[in-house]
């Protein structure tokens, strides 16, 4: 039986968001809308919750249990949302409100829709979702918990009124592979035994093939193909499905041979870095990263890997242990940087740092050109045409025009502000790169270009680079080492294919068998 049925969708901004858009959803049946960013599949589903803004114009068709939406009564569509129709976002930790427990917020969304609202029963919701400590997640903040867990708390949220329909927009994004793992196999379990129909939207076939019945492809508001999940994997029509599924990483697929580097750029030597002198987040750390070196470091979130990142930035200090950088300590100018400013400073000119997402690590009211300048005006004796000589050069390097020098932040796609971050990165010619997560929040293609990209200019300038990842595929391509970290500490480290392909470690093994694979056939 259809439950929720879209015809001819067009939705208009001041251009065009989606064109003719049509697909169906039956009870106990999971269908991904699949696409890279700007292709439609997230503004199609907010249509369905009537949660676009006023300015959208929308025109078709949306039935949901045979009642039309499309210019329904307000009053009738916030009944929906939260009610039959149950709504897990992106980034539960911007979802969820800060200053409120989750058990409290999942109290209020039982009461807005008059059920029963008994600590009891949100402690059995948060059970219901595979949370060991329901009590103790209840009355956490937000920020007390880890991305897996809020995801799960989310999910307990939107299934609180018993929906019929469960609208999931990317909910394993940036999530590391073992909790994606858990969340999918969560959502499995919740579709047999509750009986609801999945509307899965996402750029990852992998997460595609571990749970879609039924995919939707959409290529700048157009649908250009639709077919079963194994089907469409075994055989896909369009070239646009062919280009996504190709740009997947896949293990396996292509490693990098350890070399021989020329020295050491990065040592750290049993460094311990501690939080508020009582949780211990980094253990007794030990490796190296050699001149033209790329090391993988990999792990769940909480494992460590970040904070080993920021400390070798000067960001955090060192408790105990060693961190040089080209054979200056940082961890000691930076546990005392009032007495040490001059030397934190000149370390800090030779690394440079790519974040996760470039959209918030570049200032949205300074230009492309003026961005990349940055470094050159905080640490070279440059004047304006040289420095506008050298940005000439750095877009050329990571394969922007010199046309977006004057665009701002907001005017460009993410793929684009990432190569600018990047650019941004190598201004100072720095021999240690620190890029922490740079690809997780990108789309597949734009991912598979942003790698070709840093792997070609760290060949072209030979730097040292510590790559922070939870995605085991995308180190397996880029990084020439991999260390593994869990708990604070390395658990496993060596060269890429010896690391990646036969694991000694239990954590190791445990961390590829959660990989995604894009094929439905691997499912579970």
């Amino acid at each position: 039986m259809t439950l929720l049925s879209v015809e001819d969708l067009s939705i208009a901004f001041e251009a065009e968001a989606t064109r003719g858009v049509a697909f169906e959803l039956r009870r106990g049946r999971v269908l991904a809308l699949v696409g890279e960013s700007g292709s439609g599949k997230s503004v199609s589903a907010m249509s369905i919750l009537g949660l676009l803004p006023g300015t959208a114009r929308v025109s078709g068709s949306i039935t949901f249990e045979g009642e039309q939406l499309v210019g329904a009564d307000p009053e009738r569509l916030r009944e929906l949302r939260g009610g039959r129709i149950g709504t897990v976002f992106q980034e539960p930790m911007t979802a969820f409100n800060p200053v409120f427990t989750v058990g409290n917020q999942i109290a209020e969304a039982l009461r807005t829709h008059d059920k029963p609202a008994s600590r009891q029963r949100v402690h059995d919701l948060l059970g219901l979702v595979g949370l060991d400590d329901p009590r103790r997640v209840a009355r956490s903040y937000p920020h007390q918990l880890s991305g897996g867990q809020l995801q799960r708390a989310m999910i307990a949220m939107a299934i609180s009124c018993d929906p019929v329909l469960l609208i999931a927009d990317e909910p394993t994004t940036a999530l590391d592979v073992t909790a994606q793992a858990g969340i999918l196999a969560l959502l499995r379990d919740l579709r047999e035994r509750l009986g609801m129909a999945i509307l899965l939207i996402t750029h990852d076939m992998g997460v595609v093939a571990g749970l879609a019945d039924d995919v939707v492809v959409l290529e700048k508001g157009v649908v250009v193909e639709r077919a079963p999940a194994g089907r469409l994997f075994a055989a896909p029509e369009d070239g646009y499905t062919r280009a996504l599924l190709d740009a997947v990483p896949r293990l396996g697929s292509a490693t990098r041979e350890a070399i021989e580097p020329s020295g050491d750029t990065l040592v750290l030597t049993d460094v311990v870095v501690e939080y508020s002198g009582r949780f211990r987040a980094v253990d007794g750390v030990s490796l190296t990263v050699g001149a033209g070196e790329i090391l993988g470091l990999v792990g769940e979130s909480g494992s460590g890997k970040s904070t080993i990142g920021r400390a070798v930035a000067g960001l955090v200090p060192v408790t105990a242990g060693t961190a040089l950088v080209g054979g200056a300590d940082i961890g000691r100018a930076a546990r005392h940087p009032w007495r040490r400013a001059a030397q934190l400073r000149r370390i800090r000119s030779g690394i440079g740092i790519v974040f996760q997402d470039p959209a918030s690590s570049l200032n949205p009211r300074v230009t492309v050109a003026d961005s990349i300048a940055e470094p050159l005006v905080l640490h070279r004796d440059l004047d304006a045409a040289a420095r506008g000589r050298r940005v000439a050069e750095l877009l050329d390097a990571v394969r922007l025009p010199t046309a977006l020098r004057d665009r701002y932040p907001y005017e460009m796609s993410g793929g684009q502000r990432q190569r600018v971050a990047i650019a941004r990165a190598l201004a100072l010619n720095p021999p240690l790169l620190i890029a922490d997560e740079p690809t997780s929040a990108l789309d597949v293609s734009v991912q598979a270009r942003v790698l070709e990209l840093l792997r070609s200019l760290q060949d072209e300038f030979g730097f040292a680079c510590l790559f922070i990842s939870h995605d085991l595929a995308v180190v397996e391509r880029l990084a020439h080492r991999v260390a593994v970290m869990h708990r604070g500490t390395i658990v496993e480290q060596g060269p890429a294919p010896d690391v990646l392909r036969a694991p000694e470690h239990p954590y190791t093994r445990r961390l590829l068998a959660s990989v995604l694979v894009p094929d439905p056939a691997h499912r579970g």
